[in-house]
C-alpha cells in the first residue's frame, strides 16, 4: 500500500525495494485488477500451494481456540478454495470471511457459491485497522509485500492490540530463482488463461490482443519479489510492536514444491 517512505534507522538492514505495483493504485482499472487477481487464484488452486502451511494454521486455529479465519486483502478469495477444503478435514465447522480494502464483491459471491465455508463482508476493511466486530484468526496470503515497514508493523500491532492471532504467507522469496520464475509469469498468463473461470471475453481480449495483463503480472511480480521480507526482516517488523513479549511467534519458511513459503504466525499466549 502508499504510505510515507519507511525510516532506514528504524530498520537497520532491511534490504527489501518498494518500489510501485500496479495493482496498489486507486487510479487502476478494477477490471485489469481483477483479471491479475484470477490469474494468482487459479494458480494457487491448480498447484496447491499453501497445502504445506495447512498444520500452521491448524495450530493458530487451535491455540486461539477459533474456528473463524478473517482473510485480509483477499482479492476474489478463490485463491483459497483448495486451502479451504484441506482446513475442513480437521475442523468442519470452520468459516472463512473474505475482506478486501478494494473489496470485489462479485467475486467474493462467486467464492461464496462455490463452497459454503465462505462468506464476506462488504465495505473496505484496512488491515491495519480491522473493524472490532470481525474476530478470527486474521490471514493474508501474498499480500504483506506490498505494506511498507512501517505499516506492517501497524498490521501487528492492531492484531496485538485486538489480542487476535495472525498468520501471514507470501509465496515467493527476495532470490534470483524468485524473480527468475516471475520473468517467465507472461508465458504462464498466455496458457492458462482460457481455463480460468468464469470465462470473460474482456479477459480474453486484455491477454491477447492488447495484452496488458501478462505485461502487467510480469511487472508486479517482479516487483513482488524485491519486496518480500525476509526472515530477519518479519522478526524486526516484530521487534517494532509494543506488548510484542504477550504474543508467541514463528517465523520462517516452509517449502512448498520447488518455491517456498516464507510465515509470520502469531497468536496470544497463554491460549
Amino acid at each position: 500500500m502508499a504510505g510515507k517512505p519507511f525510516d532506514p534507522k528504524k530498520f537497520p538492514g532491511m534490504k527489501r525495494i518498494h518500489a510501485f505495483e500496479f495493482m496498489d493504485f486507486r487510479w487502476f482499472p478494477g477490471f485489469l485488477r481483477d483479471y491479475m487477481t484470477d490469474f494468482l487464484q487459479f494458480i494457487s488452486n491448480r498447484f496447491d500451494i499453501y497445502k504445506p502451511v495447512v498444520p500452521m494454521i491448524e495450530e493458530a486455529l487451535s491455540k486461539a481456540e477459533e474456528n473463524r479465519i478473517i482473510d485480509l486483502a483477499s482479492g476474489g478469495g478463490g485463491g483459497l478454495l483448495k486451502l479451504a477444503e484441506h482446513l475442513q478435514h480437521n475442523n468442519p465447522d470452520l468459516t472463512i470471511v473474505l475482506t478486501d480494502f478494494y473489496p470485489n464483491n462479485a467475486a467474493f459471491k462467486r467464492t461464496v457459491s462455490l463452497s459454503p465455508v465462505f462468506t464476506y463482508y462488504e465495505k473496505s476493511v484496512n488491515a491495519m485497522a480491522v473493524p472490532s466486530e470481525l474476530k478470527g484468526l486474521r490471514t493474508q496470503f501474498l499480500s504483506l509485500h506490498h505494506f511498507r515497514p512501517e505499516d506492517a508493523v501497524k498490521i501487528l500491532q492492531n492484531a496485538v492490540d485486538a489480542g487476535s492471532p495472525i498468520a501471514l504467507f507470501e509465496s515467493q522469496e527476495r532470490n534470483v530463482k524468485s524473480v527468475l520464475s516471475m520473468l517467465f509469469s507472461p508465458v504462464s498468463v498466455l496458457l492458462v488463461t482460457p481455463f480460468i473461470r468464469p470465462f470473460s471475453l474482456g479477459r480474453i481480449l486484455f491477454t491477447y490482443i492488447i495484452p496488458l495483463v501478462p505485461l502487467f503480472i510480469l511487472w508486479d511480480g517482479v516487483i513482488s519479489a524485491f519486496r518480500t521480507y525476509s526472515v530477519k526482516e518479519m522478526e524486526q517488523l516484530v521487534a517494532r510492536v509494543k506488548n510484542n513479549e504477550s504474543f508467541e511467534w514463528k517465523i520462517g519458511k516452509q517449502q512448498s514444491g520447488p518455491g517456498t513459503v516464507p510465515y509470520l504466525i502469531g497468536w496470544k499466549k497463554g491460549n
